[in-house]
């Protein structure tokens, strides 16, 4: 199949090599020249905007950083909007509001163009394994269309519901990601303060029922004090924003994200963002005089 990548980040680049190693023939598009060179090497074609990476594809994929990149990469100049024809897929799989993902879509379908929202979870391991638990909303015709593409890219693809409905399942995983993250740093800095060693507490958690990925990969991120990204500050910031952004519109209640929200707020005005969001663990420890250098 003919598709287009936009946007070769640090998930998007691995993504977009997935999908030529399946057999795709892959169009792709990044702002920096150096993020578009392997690419090249692979047999991808580098395109000079979204626009004529677009007019290349059947199934056109965006992957960047927020809400209003996406729009530009849309209806921006140069953008994928200019370049698509109809009958074509926009496969938005960047982390953004539901709200406005919604408005995309039938911006687009005035077009003639289909749209999904396709967020993932897996980071960059699961980019570059093909690993990635993708949540997809939209039609279900137009999700069978585009599912031997995304196979190419994740293993636990689900069709959640309608336009926006990836973006709010994506939400609620950030939403039990960031608080669990919460819950296993207070948890180890209890241990620690009660002169018990955090590592074997960890240890012993993990057999029972408080057992989580959480607590296996990020809790030993904390007992190492090492905090190399896997899932940075930032991102993880914007995803939660957008989760109390729309809980705002939706009038809900989200108390343990507000709370996660503002540690994340306070690790970035320690210019923490480039670290893991685990490191959520170091605001827990300076409120109880605990940081470690």
């Amino acid at each position: 199949m003919n598709v287009a990548f936009i946007g070769l980040g640090i998930m998007g680049k691995p993504m977009a090599l997935n999908l030529k190693k399946a057999g795709h023939s892959v169009a792709v598009y990044g702002r920096r020249p150096e993020s578009v060179a392997p690419l090249s090497a692979a047999g991808c074609s580098a395109c000079a905007s979204p626009a004529e990476a677009a007019t290349q594809a059947d199934i056109i994929i965006i992957m960047v950083p927020d809400t209003p990149d996406v729009e530009t990469v849309l209806f921006g100049y140069d953008c994928v909007a200019d370049g698509a024809r109809p009958g074509s897929v926009v496969i938005d799989m960047s982390t953004i509001s539901p709200t406005a993902t919604q408005a995309f879509a039938h911006k687009l379908e005035a077009r003639g163009i289909e749209m999904l929202d396709a967020p993932v979870s897996g980071g960059e391991i699961g980019a570059v394994n093909a690993t990635l638990s993708i949540m997809v909303g939209g039609k279900p015709e137009v999700f069978e269309r585009a599912k031997p593409v995304l196979e190419a890219m994740g293993r636990n693809i689900v069709l959640v519901g309608d336009h926006g409905a990836g973006q709010v399942a994506k939400a609620c995983n950030q939403i039990v990601v960031a608080v669990t993250i919460e819950g296993v740093a207070e948890a180890l800095t209890f241990a620690r303060r009660s002169g018990v060693d955090p590592a074997r507490v960890r240890d012993a958690l993990m057999g029972g029922f408080a057992g989580s990925r959480i607590l296996e990969v990020h809790g030993q991120r904390m007992l190492d004090n090492d905090y190399t990204p896997g899932f940075k500050t930032k991102l993880h910031q914007k995803d939660i924003n957008i989760a109390m952004q729309t809980a705002k519109e939706l009038g809900l209640a989200l108390p343990g994200a507000a709370l996660v929200m503002q540690h994340l707020n306070a690790l970035m005005g320690t210019g923490a963002g480039e670290l893991d969001s685990s490191a959520m663990m170091k605001i827990v420890e300076r409120a109880s005089g605990m940081e470690r250098q």
